[in-house]
């Protein structure tokens, strides 16, 4: 796929994804339609099925969910080059795409973030501070307490995953009681479980 992107088209592939990262409540993932509007249908710069391939890739690789953007951002400047064969600029214009699209999904949710939470910092004494974190701890202990239940529902035959059960419930003292990294706790199960102990 042969493009010609103008120094307004990659400012436009930027402001798109950081606007969408102001959007994206729930991780990034949730705004891959308005991604797929911009990219596939209006532009034309990606294919359905380079688009797909974006998602699938990042998604069944180790690391944050947030790399398909880079993928998108990387297949669009190297279409833009012409394609792989086309040698160090098809490259470079990916590589380009690819920081314009982090950039534009990472910075503005990250620099909100950040001020954000500079602010609530700086004005916790301010009694809507205080109410506004009050407020949202019950719903975070919700929130986690309902994906714990969600996870061990898969496990309700005591009998048959009393082993499961068994870690978890030490795993859980351990953290309680010592001062042990949870991610020693956690890939100590992960062991468990590909040595088929579990």
């Amino acid at each position: 796929m042969g493009l010609l992107l103008s120094p307004q088209d990659w400012f436009d592939l930027f402001m798109h994804f950081a606007v969408l990262s102001l959007l994206g409540i729930g991780g990034a993932i949730t705004t891959a339609p308005d991604m797929h509007r911009f990219l596939v249908s209006e532009k034309n710069w990606l294919t359905d099925e380079s688009f797909s391939s974006c998602i699938a890739l990042a998604q069944s690789a180790p690391g944050p969910n947030v790399l398909f953007v880079a993928l998108m951002g990387w297949q669009v400047g190297v279409n833009a080059g012409g394609g792989l064969s086309a040698g160090a600029h098809a490259w470079w214009l990916g590589l380009l795409g690819m920081m314009l699209t982090m950039l534009g999904i990472m910075l503005p949710s990250s620099v909100l973030t950040y001020k954000a939470t500079k602010w609530a910092h700086v004005n916790r004494d301010l009694i809507s501070v205080q109410t506004f974190k009050s407020g949202m701890a019950p719903i975070v202990i919700g929130l986690l307490v309902s994906t714990g239940w969600l996870l061990s529902a898969a496990h309700r035959d005591f009998a048959q995953d009393w082993k499961i059960w068994m870690v978890t419930a030490v795993a859980t003292l351990v953290m309680l009681r010592t001062s042990i990294h949870l991610l020693w706790l956690i890939a100590a199960g992960g062991i468990l479980g590909a040595a088929g102990l579990l």
